[in-house]
């Protein structure tokens, strides 16, 4: 059996790139009161585009690419990422994945922590689950927000990953910089593959895929931002995935993959958030996942399709 590799040491190398290119990312890297390494994307900076598709390739690990398209399959908003991988599980759930809760009562830190760090702390139950364990003395954590997290939380990240503060990288972006648009919409597969494992498809049976999404227009509004930046890919996100076993299974995944299959279907994200008093876990998980899907099967050369793009919610959302 292949060794596995290592996200931390992927994303590191991504990393030290971003960091020689700081200036014509128009990124800041400044060092914390622990000696950790923090990579403002898109919070007190302009950052851009560019930053935010290296973003969504530290976020998989380096074991996905991100590359944009002119063609996301929507007319009127043209411009968008293409994501593959073809190690489609553990670039996606064991590092790109947001499954790391980190707050601080002390302070009152609280963020969504993402990226290749998480393999090392495996805090979540989910790595029981994937039987994947990464070692490496650096660690890049991913947060969604305006600021990153006090020395306390920042000891608190090391110790659970096993380093030393001076190993551990932090990188932040809002949700509404340009970076932080594109980073999101670069978890168009991920979140395929996280409903593909809510519902109970063999994660071991998926070999291969590849996403499709356009990028939301950034506005300096957190709830408009968080809606462009979940319609994109509920109502324009395609995927492909390529699996084995039987067709049954892959015909089954193809059916109840797409946004469309959940109740909340239907109308702008903001509004969804909106009804729900904006209590994000209130709404059903289920929705989020792309509007498009195929499921190949490389073991009988079957295909499956399901769900369609629905260009008139994107643009009640992104106008």
């Amino acid at each position: 059996m292949p060794k596995q590799p290592s996200v931390s040491a992927g994303a590191a190398k991504i990393v030290d790139d971003i960091v020689a290119n700081a200036d014509a990312l128009r990124i800041s890297v400044t060092k914390g009161s622990l000696g950790e390494r923090l990579i403002d994307m898109g919070a007190n900076v302009i950052g851009g585009l560019e930053a935010g598709r290296r973003l969504g390739e530290v976020c998989m690990g380096g074991l996905g690419t991100v590359a944009f398209t002119q063609s996301s399959g929507l007319q009127n908003w043209p411009l968008g990422v293409v994501v593959s991988s073809n190690n489609p599980v553990i670039a996606c759930l064991a590092s790109q994945y947001a499954g790391w809760t980190i707050s601080d009562e002390a302070s009152g830190f609280f963020a969504l922590g993402s990226g290749p760090a998480r393999a090392l702390s495996r805090v979540e139950d989910l790595y029981k689950e994937l039987g994947y364990v990464d070692h490496h003395p650096q660690a890049t954590l991913v947060i969604e927000g305006d600021k990153a997290p006090p020395s306390a939380v920042i000891a608190k990240l090391s110790t659970s990953c096993g380093i030393d503060p001076t190993g551990l990288t932090i990188m932040y972006a809002t949700t509404w910089s340009l970076a932080g648009t594109v980073q999101i919409a670069a978890r168009v597969l991920e979140v395929a593959i996280h409903k593909a494992h809510a519902l109970h498809f063999p994660l071991e049976n998926i070999l291969d895929g590849t996403g499709t999404t356009p990028i939301a227009p950034p506005v300096p509004d957190f709830v408009k931002a968080m809606g462009r930046t979940n319609d994109a890919i509920i109502y324009g996100g395609r995927i492909h995935l390529f699996v084995k076993g039987p067709d049954t299974d892959a015909k089954r995944l193809a059916e109840n993959l797409p946004s469309s299959t959940c109740s909340a279907y239907g109308k702008p994200f903001a509004e969804i958030f909106a009804d729900v008093n904006g209590d994000f876990y209130k709404i059903d998980p289920m929705l989020f996942s792309p509007a498009q899907v195929i499921v190949s099967n490389v073991e009988t050369g079957n295909s499956f399709r399901a769900g369609e793009l629905a260009p008139e919610i994107v643009d009640a959302s992104f106008r």
